[in-house]
């Protein structure tokens, strides 16, 4: 084979078959750091190596080696230390959204990235081939409903529920603004978990009655471990299985990445009973990721899709999915409006 010379029409496909092959290194740095406290060390201002590794009570050989990869990756920054080998700052991305503390930090999320997920991302092969959630192998936990194996344990349910939380703390006041709610007096966060982005609804529009209805242990979990800021506009917490239960009458529901976990019989039959409980004005906010037509990409929404088949039992959908799955509970009126971001909001009116 002819060696390759500056130039050569197969480098760029070979850098990028190699940046794809060694992305799973990449995660694992960022969440290694994150994990050992490594960006609160530097909080306080720069220092090097070594002192770095006294705050952590690591080695200075692998403390130095992943300072350097963090710095690589733009996660740190490299300054000059007068001789005795560079000290490292924060970035702004670091400081944003991976510092304790930042009311935009994803800790939680990248904690359960690292777990479960990447547990799960472990069995694609076998995914592919039986075309079901992998948590049997991955996690020990064999049932075909997902979030019994999503809250197997208190402590996991609470990892989810602050992941989800990071999420909302980034997009939350972005997907409620993309409409104007204020026309909805009552108000329901379907699915909302911890009530992270109910408390941002009820913020945004405190002429509104907001509640949050999720499984009775969600509820129970929400009220015992996230305690909101005094002054904030009340939020109710409704106990009760989405399927199953009376869904409280409201003018707006809203589903935020709760579609994507289930089938798309499941999807319909959850949306045809918020149709049937809400009354003739009744409105549907839908949150999620939105697949281009045809269901080509983009690549971030077609590597969640992957994760909804190794973990749930659901897949991210179209434009069209959506309207033609809203049309038929009842909301014929539908409008899109995009964030800038990897989620798009969705409203759909009777």
């Amino acid at each position: 084979m002819a060696e390759a010379t500056e130039g050569n029409p197969e480098d760029g496909d070979f850098h990028l078959l190699m940046e794809y092959a060694h992305g799973f290194m990449v995660s694992q740095v960022l969440f290694t750091a994150s994990d050992l406290g490594l960006f609160e060390a530097l909080a306080p201002g720069p220092l090097d190596a070594t002192a770095v590794a006294r705050a952590l009570g690591s080695s200075p050989r692998g403390t130095r080696l992943l300072l350097d990869a963090c710095a690589g990756l733009g996660l740190v920054r490299a300054e000059d230390g007068g001789g005795g080998g560079p000290a490292f700052a924060l970035t702004r991305l670091s400081r944003l959204f991976l510092l304790a503390g930042s009311p935009l930090s994803q800790r939680s999320m990248l904690r359960y990235l690292a777990g479960t997920t990447a547990r799960c991302w472990g069995e694609l092969g076998g995914a592919v081939r039986e075309g079901r959630s992998q948590y049997a192998r991955a996690v020990g936990v064999a049932t075909r409903e997902p979030f019994e194996a999503i809250y197997r344990s208190r402590a996991e349910r609470l990892l989810f529920m602050r992941a989800l939380q990071d999420t909302w703390g980034v997009y939350g006041a972005r997907v409620l603004t993309a409409f104007d709610l204020s026309e909805f007096r009552v108000i329901c966060d379907i699915g909302g978990g911890s009530g992270a982005l109910a408390a941002a609804c009820a913020r945004l529009y405190p002429a509104s009655s907001v509640s949050v209805f999720d499984t009775p242990d969600v509820v129970a979990t929400a009220r015992a471990h996230f305690r909101r800021p005094r002054g904030d506009p009340p939020i109710r917490f409704l106990g009760g299985d989405f399927f199953r239960s009376p869904l409280p009458r409201s003018d707006l529901y809203i589903l935020a990445r709760v579609l994507h976990d289930w089938t798309d019989a499941d999807a319909a039959r959850l949306l045809g009973r918020i149709g049937r409980a809400g009354g003739r004005g009744a409105a549907l906010l839908l949150v999620e990721a939105v697949l281009t037509p045809g269901g080509r990409g983009p690549a971030r929404a077609l590597l969640l899709s992957l994760t909804m088949l190794l973990q749930t039992r659901g897949r991210e959908r179209t434009e069209a999915e959506f309207r033609a799955m809203a049309a038929a509970a009842g909301f014929a009126h539908f409008q899109r409006r995009l964030t800038g971001g990897d989620l798009e909001v969705m409203l759909a009116r009777k």
